[in-house]
């Protein structure tokens, strides 16, 4: 591990026949994958998918999304040497340490338990919430079912802004092979010993999240925020079979997050299209080991998993009485520790046979409600249902009488147990929500990303928002506050210096004298005179050296700029806050919906009041869009105008329709939730043109094509017997710092470096 320079050496197939190598000669990733699964096409798709069926035959674990997209990305050899030989540092893996609280790592990450002796390291191919209070028969209290991280009892929801919450961690302590593997005799010991693991080979931690929305985040979400985090220096590995910035064609966080999410997106659309495997949520095995199991009359074989499936139809099955009515009755099974319970499973539950048992278990249960119910309703007048797909291997509710309960897809985990314990809110009504908010106190949206926080030097990023566009004024980080308070007292004169690359920026605006103002609420600053071209949504890159008081920002360009709506954008953005802020009545003097015709009332409160994505879409309930205009009693003339502007809006294509859904308590869901009643949406998506401009131009109402193209650095296989120069050698390096790399980073055996060039079209 760590960048042998001859696994590239190893090209063409693996042992296997006709399976793919990553680091073969036709790349496993191609930038048409970066835009999603339907983004690519057919043929770039198949060796894809060969290779990833043969993963999954191969590792004896289920294997989720985010485990079959770390096989691809750093290459994981079938013949037995896994990451083996890989760019991945063992060093780099975050570290979990007995009795402490642990970091949140997502399914795929890469991690080092701390021992008395030698460290384990470990690929997370399995987690799971492990409640203290789940039954070791499975028996669920039922708020613990569907409850959110830091719940601490019936309708107690979480009360601190860091959540815990307890959780079941299953290791491939194999996945980097022999080199890095315990012995059977170390990991007897230490399972023996049960302080780092317990004597399944599991760890159990106690996790702290950052915040409530980050412990809601879906698995693949969750994953790329920690590969662009945490796991950063292994995903910008230059290394790796192919880097994700050449993909992309970018090193800006945006196009690695949205180039990251639809990676992950193909390689799950990959599993899912498999005639050879069967998936599970995010996880995936093969048919034939499905089959295999299901034949089995061993433990964990097809008579228990029937036996299980059973028990769970008939666990709320009242006993038949002679006179009355029976009161209705709810079961919650956790199938984890169910499993435990048959006789002969122990040791079959141990290591990753624990993943692959509950996987098998819920595929077995699901068929049974798929083939045996009408959409989990059984003969026996009992619903059968998935409640919570996370806690304990899965929880299924059981209830009787089912008919009480209204039918949706039974397979899309509810949570009723959680729910049940809630108050329930009086009806809610179509509430008039403001046109005009404070948009500026939007804690959602652009709160800005710790760079760099060392001895020297503290830097963040952050998108400048509509109200320091009016106000004159900009938020410091707490970081950079603290230290300016600290040495300068909580209201002092700054020096700000602007850098706007691709603009001459005046000298009043260029170097600024403004106040930093420190108080136990806020620190920003204040009297600064912002460019006339500074938008909404612009991004930021501010920079204090801790020996001074000043401040530089600067912005970053982008490689070719886009225009969105009517706006040319030529530097780094953040498109929620371009949605929200940059609406129609906004500019640089006031913010406000006086005065605008009922096409720019509309576009202003999808954009204002709908449901927001992280690139920049939103979506508005259709019904509510009269209230949200007027208030609560809009007039027949008014309600008819906006009904006009809809239909011009979305025949013109500005909007478009959608459908989504609300739940009991009147909130909005997209994409829409089974089981819930479906509602028209109307959305803004902001549509990307690109700028279009001619030989030498710099401005973006230059007349003419553009007819050059900006190639980003990369790797170039090196025909047999060449070898690279000194220049390339070098430039290399100076790539790896770019990337964020150390020093001395040579380039891989058989391979040179294209440096960034423009090439005509």
């Amino acid at each position: 591990m760590g960048g042998d320079p001859d696994r590239s050496a190893t090209v063409g197939e693996h042992g296997r026949t006709g399976v793919p190598d990553p680091y073969g000669d036709r790349a496993l990733l191609t930038p048409a994958m970066t835009r999603g699964h339907d983004a690519a096409a057919d043929s770039e798709l198949r060796p894809l998918l060969r290779y990833l069926e043969a993963v999954v035959a191969t590792r004896r674990a289920p294997v989720h999304t985010a485990v079959a997209f770390n096989a691809v990305y750093f290459g994981y050899d079938l013949r037995g040497d896994g990451y083996g030989g890989s760019p991945l540092r063992p060093d780099d893996f975050p570290v979990i340490t007995l009795g402490e609280c642990a970091p949140a790592l997502p399914v795929g990450a890469m991690m080092c338990v701390a021992t008395g002796s030698d460290p384990l390291y470990a690929e997370i191919v399995h987690r799971e919430g492990a409640h203290p209070e789940v039954g070791d028969l499975g028996d669920v209290p039922a708020w613990v079912s569907g409850a959110p991280a830091g719940a601490e009892g019936p309708g107690r929801p979480e009360g601190d802004a860091a959540p815990r919450r307890r959780e079941l961690l299953i290791p491939d302590l194999h996945a980097f092979g022999p080199a890095l593997s315990l012995s059977p005799a170390q990991l007897h010991r230490l399972r023996t010993r049960r302080r780092w693991i317990n004597e399944d080979g599991h760890v159990v931690v106690d996790v702290r999240y950052p915040s409530p929305a980050a412990a809601r985040r879906d698995d693949l979400t969750a994953y790329a925020d920690h590969l662009l985090s945490t796991a950063r220096k292994q995903l910008l590995s230059p290394f790796v079979p192919v880097c994700l910035a050449d993909l992309v064609g970018s090193t800006s966080d945006i196009a690695l997050r949205a180039g990251l999410l639809g990676l992950l997106d193909t390689v799950r659309g990959v599993l899912a299209s498999s005639a050879a495997l069967r998936t599970w949520g995010h996880y995936a095995v093969t048919r034939a080991s499905l089959t295999e199991c299901r034949r089995d009359t061993g433990p964990l074989g097809g008579d228990d998993l029937r036996s299980l499936a059973a028990a769970v139809e008939h666990a709320a099955t009242p006993a038949r009485r002679r006179h009355g009515l029976t009161a209705p009755v709810t079961v919650y099974t956790a199938i984890g520790p169910r499993l435990r319970q048959f006789p002969g499973a122990k040791e079959l539950l141990k290591g990753v046979g624990y993943a692959a048992a509950v996987c098998r278990a819920n595929m077995v249960l699901a068929d049974v409600v798929r083939e045996d119910s009408d959409r989990g309703l059984f003969e026996n007048g009992s619903r059968i249902t998935l409640d919570d797909a996370f806690e304990s291997g899965g929880v299924w509710r059981s209830h009787y009488p089912g008919d009480a309960t209204e039918p949706g897809d039974p397979l899309a985990p509810a949570g009723c147990g959680w729910a049940s314990t809630l108050p329930m809110p009086p009806e809610l009504e179509a509430e008039a929500l403001p046109v005009d908010l404070p948009l500026a106190d939007d804690a959602s949206l652009g709160t800005g990303e710790l760079v760099r926080n060392d001895a020297q030097e503290i830097v963040w990023r952050s998108p400048l928002r509509l109200a320091h566009l009016i106000e004159g004024r900009f938020p410091l980080h707490p970081a950079a506050a603290r230290g300016l308070r600290r040495s300068h007292g909580p209201r002092h004169t700054s020096r700000l210096e602007l850098d706007h690359p691709g603009r001459t920026l005046d000298e009043r605006e260029a170097i600024q004298d403004v106040v930093a103002e420190h108080t136990d609420e806020t620190a920003r600053l204040m009297g600064i005179r912002w460019p006339r071209d500074f938008f909404p949504g612009l991004t930021l890159e501010l920079r204090w050296l801790r020996s001074g008081t000043v401040i530089r920002a600067a912005t970053t360009l982008l490689t070719e700029p886009v225009q969105i709506d009517d706006r040319v954008i030529e530097h780094c953005y953040d498109p929620r806050v371009l949605t929200r802020e940059d609406a129609p009545g906004s500019d640089r003097l006031r913010d406000s919906a006086a005065g605008l015709n009922p096409r720019q009332l509309v576009m202003r409160t999808v954009r204002r009041c709908g449901l927001l994505t992280l690139d920049g879409h939103a979506l508005l309930d259709r019904s509510v869009l009269p209230n949200a205009v007027y208030g609560d009693r809009p007039g027949r003339s008014q309600v008819a105008a906006l009904e006009s502007a809809v239909a011009e809006l979305l025949a013109e294509g500005l909007l478009e329709r959608a459908l989504g859904s609300r739940d009991a308590w009147g909130q909005p869901h997209h994409p829409a939730r089974e089981g819930q009643s479906i509602i028209p949406l109307i959305g803004y998506r902001p549509v990307r043109r690109r700028v279009i401009r001619p030989w030498g131009g710099t401005g973006a109402d230059d007349d003419g094509l553009l007819a050059l193209q900006v190639v980003a650095g990369h790797l170039r296989r090196l025909r047999p017997g060449c070898s690279p120069s000194e220049a390339q050698r070098a430039a290399f390096r100076a790539h790896c710092r770019v990337l964020g790399k150390a020093d001395g980073w040579e380039l891989p055996y058989g391979y040179t470096f294209v440096t960034e060039h423009i090439r005509g079209r």
